[in-house]
């Protein structure tokens, strides 16, 4: 059976909440799915899941230091994350605070690694993002991104 986890950083809880939202949406989605803080994620635990979510805040357009931290241990096993599904979010204090270059710098990682992402035609198209703290709309974007990664997992994986 297919399953997944969303891995993030948090320091404000911002990013954390974004986390919840989607790891909830993935298992209502019947995506067994864990979310868990970095700090308590091995690289080579990311081995034993089908889909990979990556959360983190922004600091100075780029992913938190724990968050690259885990993408540079992932060489060790290099390729052995190909095919697996992907996607990423973030949390930042502005608008235009660098949101989807944080984004995409998670996105650039996982496609190194040869994870599947996919992008949305609706709404926020690399991923979820959040200036401040999650309001509706970006409640609403965390859910939608949890169904569709659950979805494509169960398509590749069941």
């Amino acid at each position: 059976m297919a399953k997944g986890i969303v891995v993030y950083y948090s320091r404000t809880g911002n990013t954390k909440e974004m986390a919840e939202i989607i790891a909830a949406a993935m298992n209502e989605a019947d995506l067994a799915t864990e979310c868990k803080s970095v700090d308590k994620v091995k690289a080579e635990d990311l081995l034993s899941f089908d889909a990979i979510v990556v959360g983190s805040p922004t600091y100075y357009g780029q992913m938190a230091g724990p968050i690259k931290q885990l993408f540079d241990e992932t060489v060790a096993f290099h390729g052995k994350l190909d095919g697996k599904v992907g996607a990423a979010f973030s949390s930042a204090a502005n608008i235009g605070g660098g949101n989807e270059t944080t984004i995409m710098g998670i996105i650039e990682g996982m496609l190194i690694a040869g994870l599947v992402v996919q992008g949305d035609s609706q709404g926020d198209h690399y991923g979820p993002v959040s200036v401040g703290k999650p309001d509706e709309r970006v409640r609403k974007q965390c859910e939608r991104r949890g169904q569709r990664i659950a979805e494509l997992t169960k398509k590749l994986f069941q």
